[in-house]
């Protein structure tokens, strides 16, 4: 029987309770899992060299897992990384978490640029990664930003990126880049037990459409699915919505040949609950599902829901995802775009601690993807530098360790220590 949209909504909606989710996209993070802490993570190396209270915060924040960050070492070295943490793990009985971070113009040569020169040097060090991986249980985060900043790439709409490097061939470059991520994807998800997800950005960036469009050129559908929010700030209430809109939005493309266009987004969230009235979503409020009218309107999903309810009807979003909470518990950071509202912002909060007691049937895990109380970079903010001029003092550079930024975080975590 085709479901009424007032049902299928409700069964879309993440929020109201944790309610016991259904099995992961796969058998590494389901609900339950023990996730790796390791006892040599690069926060508590930072730790031997502080003292006093920045020494307690980098401890404290070394008590939780976070993920192990491969970024371009050579591919033997990389190998033997991955394989020291999945090791490591396996002889704890936890799941560990690990970064590939190595594409060609990764960041597009901003404060973590770096990585492999060609697609044949990028593929080797993949395969080298998944060798060291193994049988192992492991949850590979594929590339920050890899589908985020696209050299050259033009989008299903016609938009193009700002990311054009002189280096980068514009005729190859962006097709080059979904040929890495896939042969990245199948290297890693054809091992028995390594779980791998895609870059999904996160709610204030790529509209819905978009970012469904890009996933689906990488291969998601090989994948276990995509992460969101890494190395940012947005709310998690904002995110996981915005998870289901893509899971949602993957469905119609793949299984009832809908555009990517035909997909609702957070830049106008008018829908059947709302008669179609909407408005653009704020990224500096957390969102909710209440009824229409009850809540500002730039705050409400609920028309959303109700507009992919409709078009869905018996189809179910399949594609898992997980959410990177690490620094966002207070939110984003409400400055202007262009004073790098990214980059180490000020009096910002750990957010939900890492789990995969989700509660949800979508959401396979809170993980700490980017490793808190480690600098952004050193941020300018549109000026000269070197000082950042929030903060009056030069930054550390991006991945190493902030102990003020440490502290900010732990003072204003939601919830609290």
């Amino acid at each position: 029987m085709r479901r009424t949209a007032l049902a299928a909504a409700a069964a879309l909606t993440l929020g109201g309770g944790l309610a016991t989710p259904a099995a992961a996209a796969n058998d590494v993070l389901e609900p339950g899992a023990e996730l790796y802490v390791n006892p040599h993570s690069t926060t508590l190396e930072a730790a031997q060299d502080l003292e006093g209270d920045a020494r307690a915060d980098a401890e404290y924040l070394g008590s939780f897992s976070t993920a192990h960050w491969l970024t371009g070492e050579s591919p033997r070295r990389a190998r033997q990384e991955a394989k020291r943490v999945v090791v490591q793990a396996h002889a704890e009985g936890s799941v560990p978490v690990l970064v590939a971070y190595n594409l060609p113009f990764r960041d597009c040569a901003q404060y973590s640029a770096g990585g492999a020169t060609s697609v044949e040097e990028y593929t080797a060090w993949i395969d080298e990664v998944a060798k060291g991986i193994g049988n192992k249980d492991a949850v590979v985060i594929l590339e920050p930003d890899g589908l985020g900043i696209i050299p050259h790439y033009t989008a299903y709409d016609g938009t193009q990126e700002w990311c054009r490097p002189e280096e980068a061939d514009p005729a190859t470059a962006a097709a080059e880049r979904f040929e890495m991520l896939g042969h990245a994807v199948d290297a890693l998800a054809g091992l028995p037990n390594t779980a791998v997800y895609l870059d999904g950005t996160h709610s204030g960036w790529l509209a819905v459409g978009d970012v469904t469009d890009r996933l689906l050129r990488a291969g998601v559908e090989r994948a276990d699915g995509f992460f969101l929010n890494a190395s940012n700030y947005q709310y998690s209430a904002n995110l996981e919505a915005y998870g289901r809109w893509i899971s949602s939005c993957v469905a119609l493309v793949t299984q009832s040949g809908a555009e990517p266009s035909e997909c609702g987004d957070q830049f106008w969230n008018g829908g059947p609950a709302s008669d179609y009235e909407g408005v653009e979503m704020t990224a500096q409020q957390e969102w909710t599902s209440a009824p229409w009218g009850s809540v500002p309107h730039e705050r409400n999903t609920v028309a959303v829901d109700s507009r992919y309810a409709e078009q869905l009807g018996d189809l179910e979003p399949e594609t898992h995802f997980v959410i990177d909470s690490s620094r966002n518990g207070v939110g984003p950071w409400d400055v202007p775009e262009d004073y790098e509202d990214w980059c180490n912002p000020l009096d910002r909060g750990l957010g939900v601690r890492p789990t995969t007691q989700t509660g949800s049937d979508l959401l396979d895990a809170y993980l700490w993807i980017k490793v808190p109380g480690e600098s952004d970079g050193e941020c300018y903010r549109g000026t000269e530098g070197p000082l950042d001029p929030a903060r009056g003092i030069v930054d550390p550079p991006a991945g190493a360790w902030f102990p003020e930024m440490a502290d900010e975080l732990i003072d204003n975590a939601v919830p609290a220590p």
